[in-house]
């Protein structure tokens, strides 16, 4: 039985979503533009928000500048509106510490074996049989950490919109490669080439392509999950120097793809209080070994050493 830290950070194309996580980020991270544009784009913000449970101590933990962890939840699924609910392929847990200005970024394999109301499963299916809580409670038991700062799930549209509204970004490649004749870009409408060490400035249709390549990577998924890291940080770099994501058209656009159940006040807080955290962006991700499990297919298992090393990680980010 694992001990939890005295300090505890508390707790269609599949493909496509690899990269969707990069617009929770932004929804995050962009408030740092302001408490001007956090007035002016209040109203639109509150039609994404859902209050859940921890809604009212995220609001405690923001406003004393403490360090905090949100879960992004990536879904395969076109509209939040559609009739069914899809499964959360890309699962970030993300630590924002403002003394150490510090911000951490740890991918959970969509395949990772969890075991959820007796049941074992792939991690990704939580939320498919439950809610973003319960996606947020399978990642919470399973590195023994508290999400203390709450969820956000969003879906595949809007992403390409985002990352132009940025006035894209600047990502170095770190592997060469052509996406097509891979089958996940079949719905492509362009093909990209990339050369290990070079840098692009892509707009959204190819930092699209590139983060969500996976069957040319040598590292499959888990390479595919560091790729979209970069370009994570390439929107959060630019983000907070660009005052068009917080025009209308756009924030209704973020609207219509993203549900939170962070308040305006925490993002008040954020926007505030937490800007220099972003400043140093690191990237972590939990690794297991591939198994064939019967019923589940092709499975991510991961060692208890592996396990307390993320453990480890998230809360000493979140203690300091």
């Amino acid at each position: 039985m694992k001990r939890r830290s005295q300090i505890r950070p508390k707790k269609h194309h599949r493909v496509r979503n690899t990269i969707l996580t990069i617009i929770g980020l932004l929804f995050v991270v962009g408030l740092g533009l302001g408490a001007y544009a956090y007035t002016k784009v209040n109203h639109t913000i509150t039609k994404m928000q859902k209050t859940s449970t921890t809604t009212k101590s995220a609001d405690k933990i923001t406003n004393s500048k403490k360090p905090v962890s949100y879960l992004l939840l990536g879904t395969d699924t076109g509209e939040l509106g559609r009739s069914y609910k899809g499964r959360t392929d890309t699962m970030i847990v993300m630590t924002i510490n403002p003394k150490t200005k510090t911000t951490t970024m740890t991918s959970i394999p969509r395949d990772t074996l969890v075991t959820v109301s007796g049941q074992q499963m792939k991690i990704n299916a939580a939320y498919a049989y439950g809610s973003a809580a319960s996606a947020t409670k399978a990642v919470e038991d399973l590195l023994d950490i508290d999400i203390n700062g709450g969820y956000i799930l969003i879906n595949m549209g809007g992403l390409v919109k985002m990352v132009d509204a940025v006035g894209g970004v600047d990502v170095t490649s770190p592997l060469t490669f052509t996406t097509e004749g891979d089958d996940t870009q079949a719905d492509s409408k362009n093909q990209y080439s990339f050369v290990s060490g070079k840098t692009y400035h892509m707009d959204g249709e190819e930092a699209l392509a590139f983060a969500r390549m996976r069957h040319e990577d040598p590292n499959g998924d888990y390479g595919r999950q560091m790729r979209q890291q970069l370009v994570i940080k390439a929107i959060l770099k630019n983000s907070a120097q660009v005052g068009t994501v917080f025009n209308d058209s756009f924030l209704t656009t973020v609207s219509n793809n993203v549900q939170t159940d962070v308040s305006t006040k925490s993002m008040k807080n954020l926007a505030l209080s937490y800007r220099a955290a972003f400043g140093t962006v690191k990237q972590d991700q939990l690794k297991g070994t591939t198994q064939s499990i019967s019923g589940l297919g092709s499975t991510e298992v991961m060692s208890q050493t592996e396990i307390d090393r993320v453990h480890k990680a998230i809360t000493t980010q979140m203690a300091q």
